[in-house]
């Protein structure tokens, strides 16, 4: 590992502000691990966001429960917590201290992970398996679909708040189909990744 200045990137300034003792050496080895100790920079990110919020609660002084930090970050992060959900999380955290504004703005990205890996820490990942390229596309495409789905819900939400739209409770389900030209078999994104190829093959 290369020497380096702590405040080489926003990384390394976020691990300075908030103590992050040992932060670098887990990073490198969860990202170059092998099978399931191995992680992706999205998984690296969460980490390491979870490790700022928990510094913040204990310096806030806020005491917390097996799992709260990780349930937390999730309400204030994830694509598929309603908006509501999220200002209500944050007004709980402002009123126990936590400065959330602050801890957001400190909160990294996948691309900042990688780029404090390879550029600041030198560190140097092996070509990624089939297996690892499968996990990280259905990550993303899921990530995508909750979002739609979120997204979607609050708009409706805000529509029939106003009066425009007439609708009771209701749920939204977003699906994705991919369909082969050739064969004209139809897939949902996860049966295909699932089965890796279409009739075609057979």
């Amino acid at each position: 590992m290369a020497d380096r200045d702590a405040t080489c990137c926003k990384l390394g300034r976020v691990a300075e502000t908030y103590s992050l003792s040992g932060l670098d050496e887990d990073l490198v080895s969860y990202w170059t691990g092998t099978g399931d100790e191995q992680y992706s920079t999205r998984e690296l990110a969460r980490i390491v966001n979870q490790r700022i919020l928990e510094a913040a609660f204990e310096t806030a002084g806020v005491s917390y429960k097996e799992g709260e930090i990780e349930n937390t970050y999730r309400l204030l992060s994830a694509d598929d917590v309603t908006s509501g959900t999220r200002v209500q999380t944050r007004n709980e955290l402002e009123r126990d201290g936590v400065p959330v504004d602050d801890v957001e703005s400190n909160f990294v990205s996948h691309q900042t992970v990688y780029n404090h890996l390879t550029k600041c820490l030198e560190a140097e990942l092996a070509t990624p398996s089939d297996e690892e390229r499968l996990e990280r596309a259905e990550e993303k495409l899921g990530a995508l679909q909750n979002r739609t789905e979120a997204v979607t819900g609050d708009t409706i939400a805000q529509l029939r708040r106003n009066d425009v739209v007439d609708i009771g409770k209701f749920d939204v389900l977003v699906s994705v189909t991919v369909t082969c030209e050739e064969c004209q078999q139809q897939y949902t994104v996860r049966e295909l990744l699932e089965e890796r190829a279409c009739d075609c093959s057979a």
